[in-house]
């Protein structure tokens, strides 16, 4: 064989590559999920209370549906921002929007339960793994009453704890924070003459000077980092950094620990009490063994959604995974699953959303 039909033939060969391999390029994926979703990248940004759960998820999705969704923990409220602007698909909150955040928005804004979870109170206190507090002590904690950890009204009911003559360093959340927002409608709701209405808020001006941490993860290592401080958590970081936490006075007059049992207890009347737009308050709940700081995440969407159908679709289909099949997740990691009569709502919910 001359050199000339050898080069025509080693052309030929690389053709027939080529086409092959464009051809199987198009061919429907068999393995890690459907084709079409190979590639797409959802953004959402908000609440670090919800974010080990969703972190939990996305990796799943990913896996089984090859969509994969960017989430930024920056804080309930940056995640409204965000989400006003316009710059992410979908956000998360620990509180719901206010009127005037809605009007921002220029259109309804969905709000979807997708778990429930406690906020410890969390404390760093040589020697001391149980500690109880009232309601009302630790609402003068944080208005600046109480500044002693051997103080009479913390050591009346802590009777053998060797608490230190040393003074209580408070920590709170510095930016927009849900967890913040459920923490201040706990003391509002508990001990109003203490803590009124005006103190309640993602944001608040703090009555006690404190130090200021960004994210739950941030007042988690001032806790953990900085000896006699006290400071609120979402329980998932309290268990997986294994720090101590309060056993507070619920409504019933039982100190009570917060586990996923007790957060659990404070939601078993949620399906009942639940208003037809889903924003409903968990404090301060009756029950013998119900933690009283429990709070629900919510995802948040536009009904009239400002993206393309496609898009739409697909930040629907992950929204109606993370609050049906995605709760498998949420006993491991310290949430309380939602029960299916609230994940049937939010599909509910979400079946409303329509392409403008």
């Amino acid at each position: 064989m001359n050199f000339k039909k050898l080069s025509l033939l080693f052309l030929s060969l690389v053709v027939i590559f080529t086409l092959g391999a464009c051809a199987a390029q198009n061919q429907p994926n068999q393995q890690g999920g459907d084709a079409a979703g190979k590639g797409v990248l959802l953004n959402g940004a908000g609440s670090t209370f919800v974010n080990p759960l969703l972190q939990r998820m996305i990796p799943d999705y990913a896996n089984a549906k090859g969509v994969k969704v960017n989430y930024q923990s920056i804080g309930s409220g940056g995640g409204i921002k965000q989400l006003i602007e316009k710059t992410v698909d979908f956000a998360a909150s620990d509180a719901p929007m206010k009127e005037d955040e809605i009007n921002q928005a220029g259109g309804n804004v969905l709000h979807i339960p997708v778990t429930l979870g406690g906020v410890a109170i969390s404390y760093n206190l040589e020697g001391v793994d149980n500690l109880k507090l009232t309601p009302q002590i630790l609402g003068e904690i944080y208005t600046g009453k109480i500044t002693k950890w051997n103080d009479k009204k913390i050591a009346d009911i802590n009777l053998g704890v060797n608490l230190p003559d040393e003074a209580i360093k408070v920590t709170h959340r510095s930016d927009g924070s849900g967890t913040t927002y459920i923490f201040t409608s706990y003391l509002n709701a508990a001990v109003p003459e203490i803590w009124g209405e005006n103190l309640v808020g993602k944001s608040i001006d703090w009555p006690v000077e404190g130090i200021g941490a960004k994210g739950n993860e941030g007042v988690a290592g001032q806790i953990q980092n900085e000896p006699g401080t006290i400071g609120y958590v979402e329980l998932a970081y309290v268990i997986e950094n294994k720090m101590p936490a309060v056993e507070l006075q619920n409504k019933d007059g039982n100190f009570v620990a917060p586990t996923l049992e007790t957060v659990s207890a404070a939601a078993a009347g949620a399906v009942a009490n639940m208003p037809e737009d889903m924003k409903i308050s968990l404090v301060n709940q009756p029950g013998a063994n119900s933690y009283p700081i429990v709070g629900t995440t919510w995802l948040l969407v536009y009904e009239n959604s400002p993206l393309d159908k496609e898009r739409t679709q697909q930040v629907i289909d992950f929204l109606k995974y993370a609050v049906t099949e995605g709760q498998k997740f949420a006993e491991e990691l310290q949430y309380a699953p939602l029960p299916k009569e609230i994940q049937d709502l939010d599909v509910k919910q979400l079946d409303k959303v329509q392409v403008k």
